[in-house]
């Protein structure tokens, strides 16, 4: 694929995990856009040698301010992708708002603390955080905001389910959603949320938010945000069946974002609907 200075170029950090080699491939398939960077851990058995289904890219186990400003030099957008972990993904973030590129992070786990230090880079670059970048799962919490508000006096349930290998609980995707019920209802999801319950904890207490965490197989993602009322439910539910569903909504998001204004952007900004 030729590169031309209207291509946007794409470093992405986190290579060899299961995320970063979807988007490699969703990239080797994709007009306009294309790898220009492959950063994977110090020590990675593809460090040196050529990125997944890009031959033409060594993988590299350091990314300095330098790289990135030699590639705005060439003339070609440039945008990150970070699928790491917490701690790479701030350290990746501190190296793209020093360089003043624009950054998309699919990492989760983030402390309160964390995720304050990862938002003030936006003050300097543009950059869009979201625990889970399938467009599908952006609309749904669209939809859940508006039910929230709409059916205050229902309770709320999030259920969740994993793949067995999964590390954290609940996910980011389920607490981005818990985040959606207690947006619609102008409240705070740390007043509300309910992660567990075990032994006589009495009856349901109003306008809290449960989620529950489920773990087995191969499953790659389900959501289901319940609304219950007296007599009626609601169920909101998505699914997801692939990675390349989040991988494609990652290459997206960071067409989207390589040419805009520094700010702190989300995946509805990328959808083009309402917060």
């Amino acid at each position: 694929m030729s590169r031309s200075p209207s291509m946007t170029g794409v470093v992405m950090v986190g290579a060899s995990g299961r995320m970063g080699r979807e988007i490699l491939q969703v990239l080797s398939r994709e007009d306009g856009i294309c790898l220009v960077g492959a950063i994977v851990e110090k020590g990675d058995p593809l460090s040196g040698g050529p990125a997944p289904f890009h031959p033409d890219v060594t993988c590299r186990g350091e990314l300095t301010v330098d790289d990135l400003r030699k590639g705005l030099q060439n003339g070609m957008s440039i945008v990150g992708i970070d699928f790491t972990n917490v701690e790479g993904a701030l350290s990746t973030s501190r190296t793209f708002s020093e360089a003043g590129v624009p950054l998309v992070v699919g990492t989760t786990g983030f402390s309160p603390a964390e995720k304050e230090e990862l938002m003030s880079h936006a003050s300097r670059i543009p950059l869009l955080v979201a625990p889970n970048m399938s467009l599908g799962v952006h609309l749904l919490a669209h939809l859940v905001r508006q039910a929230a508000k709409a059916l205050p006096g229902f309770d709320a349930e999030i259920v969740e389910v994993h793949h067995q290998k999964k590390k954290d609980a609940p996910s980011g995707t389920a607490l981005f959603l818990g985040e959606a019920v207690a947006s619609g209802r102008g409240e705070n999801l740390a007043d509300r949320s309910v992660c567990s319950r075990e032994g006589i904890v009495g009856e349901r207490v109003p306008g809290t938010i449960g989620i529950v965490a489920v773990r087995g197989g191969d499953v790659v993602g389900d959501h289901t945000v319940h609304f219950l009322g007296m007599g009626e439910r609601l169920e909101l539910t998505h699914r997801a069946s692939s990675r390349e569903t989040f991988a494609r909504g990652a290459v997206e998001a960071a067409r989207w974002l390589a040419t805009k204004k520094p700010g702190a952007y989300r995946m509805e900004d990328v959808l083009g609907i309402g917060r």
